[in-house]
């Protein structure tokens, strides 16, 4: 009898059908995955709200954080991206894009590639499981992957609560810390205390920062936040105006004002007040704000004048991916990255899932839903 697997088909914004594919033989240069964990991520939302068009058009299979064990493998693929011989049952992690290589951004190095998202296709498209939320996930060529470390008795170190989200929250957020440079003792600022914030706080303080300052509304986010590195924390209810939290940074610096801010709200209103709260020569970057359309209203003078540089990001480069599993390894006893992924469910409960999580960022939670086939 021919191997089928489960996938949750979205037809567009709202609820999500399960529907039953073959698992096909991988091609030679494919692997197909088993998938043991997939997590709820913030874009997965946004695109079930129709914030946000989802990555393809038409029946789609969502999700994109997940890590699972390679169940077949291709005859042309015998290792990792690092060159490690990779088998059948190893526990890996996979980027969610596919760089082309041959656009103008590929070839500069000078931006993530706008194609990354080429190869997804709809769910009846073989080998029709092309996302996150399914009993299988195949690996095309170009995307990244990587055996997840094991301890030094060749068991499972990293549960994977702490492994699915790292190709995307903890991988964009170090890259995004990278991109804008820490340098020894720099203050830095993190606008939100969500998911990626929190992970921000923690790679922040492992690249040297002197002092890392975590704003937020919600109380339990901003004790989460100390937990997680940050020296300080701004509660918007405590310091309403954006003069007082531009004061309390300066307070803090000797009037300087911070040196590096990153902004992981997804609110656009924040980006005038990051940018007044950097000193002269500060730096900015912007990697929440991902909704097409929203905008805010920013005043050029504060980054000319002020000689501010201002960064985007999204994605991030190959080796990006393996120092997340090995931060994760490293310092998993030092900050508490297991309360990130509370609620779990079955795939067939997937509605269910990102009813509870959607309502669950409503009321300030930070943890993620985890779907487990």
């Amino acid at each position: 009898m021919a191997l089928t697997g489960r996938a949750a088909v979205a037809h567009g914004p709202g609820r999500m059908e399960i529907r039953e594919y073959p698992v096909l033989p991988p091609a030679r240069d494919q692997a197909v995955v088993r998938v043991s964990m997939a997590t709820v991520c913030g874009s997965d939302l946004h695109m079930w709200r129709g914030e946000m068009p989802s990555l393809g058009s038409g029946a789609v299979v969502p999700g994109h954080e997940m890590t699972g064990r390679i169940h077949a493998l291709g005859a042309e693929l015998r290792t990792d991206t690092l060159g490690r011989p990779l088998l059948e049952g190893d526990r890996v992690v996979f980027s969610f894009f596919n760089p082309c290589g041959a656009c103008w951004a590929c070839l500069s190095n000078t931006a993530r590639c706008p194609h990354r998202y080429r190869l997804r296709a709809t769910a009846d498209t073989a080998p029709h499981f092309h996302g996150a939320y399914a009993d299988y996930h195949v690996i095309k060529p170009g995307q990244w992957v990587f055996k997840v470390p094991a301890d030094v008795n060749g068991s499972d170190d990293l549960p994977d609560e702490l492994v699915a989200p790292a190709n995307c929250a903890l991988s964009q957020v170090l890259y995004a810390l990278h991109r804008i440079r820490i340098w020894l003792g720099d203050t830095v600022v993190i606008q939100g205390a969500g998911g990626l914030g929190l992970y921000a706080c923690a790679v922040a303080k492992e690249m040297g920062a002197g002092q890392v300052i975590a704003i937020d509304r919600i109380p339990e986010r901003l004790r989460l936040a100390r937990a997680f590195g940050a020296d300080a924390t701004v509660d918007l209810n405590k310091l309403p105006t954006k003069a007082e939290r531009v004061r309390f940074v300066q307070e803090r610096t000797e009037g300087r004002g911070a040196d590096v801010a990153l902004e992981v709200t997804g609110v656009p209103q924040v980006v005038q007040e990051g940018l007044e709260l950097l000193r002269y020569g500060g730096r900015y970057c912007l990697v929440g704000t991902i909704v097409p359309g929203a905008s805010a209203e920013v005043v050029p003078h504060d980054v000319v004048r002020a000689s501010r540089d201002v960064l985007g990001v999204v994605g991030y480069e190959a080796w990006v991916l393996p120092r997340a599993l090995e931060f994760l390894q490293r310092t998993r006893q030092k900050y508490p990255f297991h309360l990130l992924v509370s609620h779990r469910y079955p795939l067939e409960e997937i509605n269910r899932a990102f009813e509870d999580a959607d309502w669950a960022l409503s009321q300030g939670n930070v943890t993620r839903a985890a779907i487990v086939p």
